[in-house]
């Protein structure tokens, strides 16, 4: 864990679980805690790109809507209601620290066009040197990767590539990985390091996610395969508790670490 005091930049992902309540309306407690904990490292010198889900669950709340749509379309129409509610809010909260914030809408066609991903890298590299945090999301309202498979873990680790991360932070709902269901058993204990992410951790880690999200832990340990083969260290911590990003960053053992492969 302490190759991350020398971190300087990271990418953040939060999930929808973290953002919402159980009702689907924005959890505005964490989503303040965040946003001053992002400050206060980008404050520290550290760029923090922050890769957010959560516009399908915040428009599900703002429609007042009482489950999350089951159809594509719908899902989209609530994630347009949504992104703007999203990014009104994080820009009024990162504002009120002095921080000034950039959208950034990405699709898989986005990251796979030779043009297209350079266009990326290089909007991704001038929004850090002016300053701005990027925001990224996929563009739900034109895609359907996120929408069907996972909640954005995947793309928190393709921008963490993109940007040449020296990390990648994912935040849950639980604690970190498992080595079993601890909802079902009380003996589960966290694995706190993984060298490497072989089969047995996929069996582990099978189950849905959220009522308001789309991931599980099984999205997560892909992105974390993205990540670590990319020679990205990456950290599945619980983001009910945003303070948990200083510990990460400081070294002290938090959730569980995904050792790096080819360290950069």
């Amino acid at each position: 864990m302490a190759t991350l005091k020398d971190a300087k930049r990271i990418v953040i992902k939060v999930g929808t679980s973290t953002l919402t309540h159980s009702t689907g309306k924005t959890n505005i407690r964490r989503m303040k805690a965040l946003v001053a904990v992002i400050s206060d490292i980008v404050n520290s010198g550290i760029e923090v790109a922050l890769v957010t889900s959560g516009a399908i669950g915040v428009g599900v709340g703002k429609l007042g809507l009482k489950d999350r749509p089951t159809d594509t379309a719908g899902k989209q129409a609530a994630a347009t209601v949504g992104q703007c509610e999203l990014m009104f809010m994080y820009d009024k909260m990162f504002g009120e620290f002095g921080h000034a914030t950039g959208q950034f809408l990405i699709t898989k066609r986005d990251v796979e066009h030779e043009e297209c991903h350079n266009n990326l890298i290089n909007a991704f590299e001038k929004t850090f040197e002016y300053g701005a945090i990027p925001i990224i999301n996929e563009n739900d309202a034109v895609a359907v990767e996120e929408i069907v498979y996972g909640d954005n873990d995947s793309l928190s680790a393709i921008v963490a590539k993109l940007v040449k991360a020296d990390a990648l932070l994912i935040l849950t709902d639980i604690d970190g990985l498992y080595d079993d269901n601890p909802n079902e058993n009380e003996d589960a204990r966290i694995i706190p390091v993984v060298e490497e992410i072989t089969e047995g951790l996929f069996e582990i880690a099978g189950g849905k996610g959220s009522k308001f999200g789309t991931g599980g832990m099984i999205t997560k340990l892909i992105a974390a395969q993205i990540a670590t083969e990319a020679g990205i260290d990456t950290i599945i911590i619980n983001g009910f508790d945003a303070d948990n990003i200083y510990k990460v960053l400081e070294g002290h053992q938090v959730g569980t670490f995904f050792v790096a492969k080819n360290r950069k």
